[in-house]
């Protein structure tokens, strides 16, 4: 991966350091804090984006991460920087880390272009902030790479392995169905989360730390290494080392990334069994990029690729299991003749050539080709009179008794509304009926939470249901599992034909065909007006980034970004600060 530096090119931290008049003067002097000269001598400056937060558990660690960074980008030549930039912990913010998503890669790149930076180490973990800091590398479009931060090691309670996320949804089911104590679901809770690291679960952090690697963003090979393991902190110094000679080579997003990644992209996301969030963070990413990515693609190139892996929430395993099998080069291996072998990876090498030497070591944990979990996996694409622009269903963790279904719809217009009745006893429900929640997409939450797996009603839970048909405009957790249609497109908030459901009107799905269709006479539907507190949703913000958000966020089916990011800028600043 060794590059030579051209010396006659000149560093975008020149137009900072370089020369002796009064300005550079300044950058200089205020910089040095005991560094010596030559730190500005046509030595690259290399941004470490750090996401490290106590309030973003999942990156806690990474301030240990930065430093083997900072150390490899010494050796290297570069001086590292290391750059805080908005960390979201996705089990903290309210009233959802997905608000903050398109703020939190505005900022980084923002900050990034202000700086006299000539390349960044993106240091990322949970859901949200991978996702952000690739926005705003290809938004500001300066030599980027990525480290995850890597998943956590696997808890055990009363001799079960514990999948974060995924097992939660569980054990508080089987608190409500009675047939867990709550005392003993509390004592769990410290069983849970053994070790540093996110999710361990193919939930949405461990999914888009692998499709960035799948996408090339990360030195092939790195993503999956658990938080706990040494051989991270060696990655990631080997990563500040890259990082020098990729500013050398000067190759940045947008001089590598092509639809072809994207589509390797998709590939990967269904063969690990991987979130539905990544569908709208990879939309967003390609918009930066100017890449026609479309929610279509998602089922052109993913719907028929078999499930590989045996994880949680659709198998039976756990990330730290899939590293020890094998990791995720192994699984890329298996699917090699889908990859497009032309897109490259940062190293500038394609993808393809790393898998050569990649094995299957478990094959409970990674399954070959021949006898996959689920022979067609991937995110399949909705569309009928329910959902105009678009749905999605991820069919390895529905139910396949339910991919064809109708029933009666019971309709829920926010959360809130949703938390009061569901536990009714009488509430009129049974197997058979549609759970509609609505109010819950980008405007109307605002933000577009993770709701859509709706807990089921206790009185069915005590009758042993354990799936219902569930539909939102809202998300879904990628540790969460069941037969949920979610992202629906366009949201009740935004006019969609979701406002305008009602109790007990039929609802048709037909995965197969790819459809889910509102079985009301258009004439009648014609007729009838959503309510004030659909349209409005829960939240009608007055200022601050709230009103920015809801003012401007675009619809799921193209990543739920704002109107006015969609594109890049670039790295340039024309004018002196002084």
């Amino acid at each position: 991966m060794s590059e030579e530096r051209d010396p006659q090119r000149t560093l975008r931290s020149d137009a900072w350091y370089d020369g002796g008049d009064r300005n550079a003067y300044i950058h200089r002097a205020w910089m040095r804090r005991g560094a010596p000269s030559s730190a500005f001598e046509g030595r690259p400056q290399i941004a470490i984006a750090n996401t490290a937060s106590d309030l973003t558990p999942c990156n806690s660690h990474l301030d240990e991460v930065a430093q083997s960074v900072k150390n490899g980008v010494y050796e290297a030549g570069g001086i590292p920087l290391e750059l805080p930039v908005v960390s979201l912990g996705e089990t903290q913010v309210r009233p959802t880390a997905m608000l903050w998503r398109n703020m939190a890669a505005m900022a980084t790149e923002e900050m990034l272009r202000a700086n006299p930076i000539d390349g960044v180490v993106l240091l990322g973990g949970c859901d949200k902030t991978i996702p952000s800091l690739l926005m705003a590398a290809a938004s500001v479009d300066l030599p980027a790479v990525v480290v995850p931060g890597g998943p956590m090691l696997t808890g055990h309670f009363r001799n079960e392995a514990l999948g974060c996320g995924t097992d939660v949804w569980r054990l508080s089911e089987e608190v409500r169905a009675g047939t867990l104590s709550q005392d003993q679901f509390v004592k769990s809770e410290s069983s849970m989360i053994r070790s540093r690291g996110h999710c361990n679960t193919m939930g949405t952090a461990s999914t888009m730390a692998l499709v960035a690697e799948a996408l090339g963003t990360v030195i092939p090979g790195l993503a999956g290494t658990p938080a706990a393991d040494s051989r991270l902190l060696e990655a990631a110094h080997d990563t500040g080392r890259f990082v020098v000679e990729l500013v050398a080579a000067g190759r940045t997003p947008s001089s590598f990334l092509t639809k072809g990644n994207f589509h390797n992209a998709i590939v990967a996301l269904a063969a690990i069994g991987g979130s539905t969030n990544a569908v709208v963070h990879l939309l967003a990413i390609a918009g930066r990029l100017g890449i026609d990515l479309t929610i279509d693609d998602f089922d052109r190139i993913g719907a028929e690729v078999p499930l590989l892996v045996n994880l949680q929430p659709a198998g039976q395993y756990l990330m730290d299991d899939l590293y020890r099998a094998g990791g995720f080069l192994a699984v890329l291996r298996e699917v090699k003749d889908l990859l497009d072998p032309t897109a490259l990876t940062v190293t500038g090498k394609p993808l393809v050539d790393y898998l050569a030497d990649a094995r299957i070591w478990d094959r409970d944990v990674i399954t070959p080709r021949d006898a996959p979990l689920i022979p067609a996996a991937g995110i399949s694409v909705l569309r009928g009179s329910l959902a105009p622009g678009g749905a999605i269903i991820k069919p390895a963790a529905a139910s396949p008794r339910l991919l064809k279904h109708r029933g009666r719809a019971l309709v829920f217009d926010s959360i809130e509304d949703f938390h009061r009745r569901i536990d009714d006893p009488d509430l009129d429900v049974d197997a058979d009926s549609v759970l509609v929640l609505r109010g819950c997409g980008p405007k109307g939450y605002p933000g577009m939470p993770e709701v859509s797996n709706m807990p089921l009603p206790t009185k069915l839970l005590a009758q042993g249901v354990r799936d219902m048909v569930r539909i939102c405009d809202g998300r879904m957790s990628g540790t969460a599992y069941g037969t949920v249609i979610l992202h629906v497109t366009p949201e009740a908030a935004a006019g969609g034909p979701l406002a305008l459901v009602q109790t007990g009107d039929w609802i048709s799905l037909d995965v197969r065909n790819r459809r889910l269709d509102l079985d009301v006479p258009p004439e009648e539907l014609a007729g009838r007006r959503p309510n004030d507190a659909t349209v409005k949703g829960y939240a009608n913000p007055r200022r601050g980034w709230e009103r920015l958000y809801v003012d401007h966020v675009l619809q799921a089916d193209t990543g739920a970004d704002l109107d006015f990011l969609i594109g890049s800028s670039g790295s340039e600043v024309s004018r002196e600060s002084h």
